[in-house]
């Protein structure tokens, strides 16, 4: 049986307001038209101001986070308790970076008194302590504040880099996007500490958007500034080479069908292959150039390997120390298996739609960076930190979602996961075997 009708009455206007909404619904639209304000106003700037903003507003986030860490500070090996933040960020490789203004380095070995090599600053590249000597004897600046300013210049001007080479790949938002992310990555509070990590990313950055570009000859003394940087020289090299492979097969390709290989791009000109080849040939020299450097200063042409395994306390034997992890981590029965599955893992993730966008160079980079980790790298806590010059991949994960909500709880979580990474690693608590972590 169906209701009866209510009764006739006036019928509202058109133009009367709604309800008043409720507190949750008023403080939402408040929130929106906030950020769409705030984006207004940001959209008007020109783009390196928008990055540029970005930018600092992630290192202002990570001082906060570096200031709170350093109120609960206790005993350490460098300052008194509760230090200030410039104290606070100057430790672990900051005081090595220090020595090597001040001291160089040693022409022979430290060894102890069984004949171990020590540990020492061969380990640390060149160029970051280099230009900070640089700056300190030009200005007068101690050699901590000379190295604070030109990790915090070469991280702003890296940010702008990967905001350009982002641009190749996509629009211009979801590329500022993606240098949000790399700015705000878990461990990027490092960007702005006296390690040479700011200063290897703008040079990587910059030489990923020459090959971009194909600018191989330009990219040459970039490369060779970046691997007297930090230890990025042997993946590059082998992402130019094979590069340089998968070219010329284009090229031959495209000769033999009287046309492109490849729909989407050109295929390389004569000269351009040669002069890929040549950044090739330069980036192989430019990976063996430390080493080599190291040896001809100790007489031992394995200084710079020495020095670098002590740290880790073993020789260097490739892929041994993921088995031994992963044994470690997940026992004898799945340990073995777990360098397989992690490997297996990330060949799906650059397989996935948003990483295939990135383009050939860039998900090479990757790969080779990765596969480079794998064959060489102990797994430890430091290992967070060598994940940065994956940064591409801030991108890809800008591209998974066009939702405003999605990519500021990205951030969310990375300012989250940075608070873990500052107050785990970075503040030094003693192990009861002594020592600590690393960052």
């Amino acid at each position: 049986m169906s209701s009866p009708m209510p009764p006739p009455g006036p019928v509202p206007p058109a133009t009367a307001e709604p309800p008043p909404p409720a507190d949750g619904t008023r403080l939402d639209r408040a929130f929106r038209t906030a950020s769409a304000r705030l984006g207004g106003r940001l959209a008007r700037w020109p783009w390196w101001a928008q990055v540029a903003a970005v930018y600092v507003a992630a290192r202002l986030v990570s001082a906060c986070i570096f200031m709170s860490a350093a109120l609960h500070q206790g005993f350490n090996p460098w300052f008194p308790a509760k230090p200030d933040y410039w104290n606070f960020i100057n430790i672990w490789d900051a005081r090595w970076y220090e020595s090597v203004i001040t001291a160089g380095y040693p022409s022979e070995l430290p060894l102890d008194a069984a004949g171990n090599v020590q540990e020492n600053t061969w380990a640390f590249y060149p160029l970051f302590p280099t230009l900070g000597r640089m700056l300190s004897t030009a200005t007068g600046m101690s050699p901590a504040a000379a190295l604070i300013s030109i990790a915090m210049l070469a991280g702003l001007a890296a940010s702008l880099v990967v905001c350009l080479l982002f641009r190749t790949r996509t629009a211009h938002w979801p590329a500022v996007w993606g240098t949000a992310f790399f700015a705000t990555f878990p461990v990027a509070p490092v960007l702005q500490v006296p390690y040479a990590e700011s200063l290897n990313l703008l040079l990587l950055a910059a030489a990923l958007l020459l090959v971009v570009r194909r600018h191989y000859l330009w990219a040459i003394p970039v490369v060779l500034a970046m691997c007297l940087s930090r230890p990025t020289g042997v993946p590059f090299a082998a992402t130019v080479g094979i590069l340089f492979l998968n070219r010329a097969g284009e090229a031959w390709l495209g000769a033999r069908n009287n046309g492109s290989a490849d729909a989407g791009s050109r295929v390389h000109s004569r000269n351009e292959l040669w002069s890929l080849a040549g950044l090739a040939a330069v980036s192989c020299a430019g990976a063996l150039a430390w080493p080599a450097i190291a040896w001809a200063a100790t007489g031992d042409i394995a200084a710079y390997t020495k020095t670098e395994t002590v740290w880790r306390g073993d020789d260097l034997v490739p892929f041994k120390p993921w088995f031994d992890t992963g044994v470690l981590l997940f026992g004898p029965v799945l340990g073995p298996v777990a360098p397989f599955v992690f490997v297996a893992l990330f060949g799906l993730f650059m397989a996935s739609p948003p990483v295939r966008r990135l383009g050939t160079e860039l998900r090479l980079w990757c790969v080779c960076y990765i596969g480079y980790l794998v064959v060489f790298l102990h797994p430890q806590t430091s290992t967070f930190r060598m994940l940065l010059p994956l940064f591409p991949l801030a991108l890809a994960a800008a591209l998974v979602s066009r939702s405003r909500a999605y990519r500021c709880a990205v951030i969310t979580m990375f300012i989250l996961l940075q608070i873990v990474w500052v107050v785990w690693l970075w503040a030094w608590a003693q192990l009861p075997g002594g020592g600590d972590y690393p960052p």
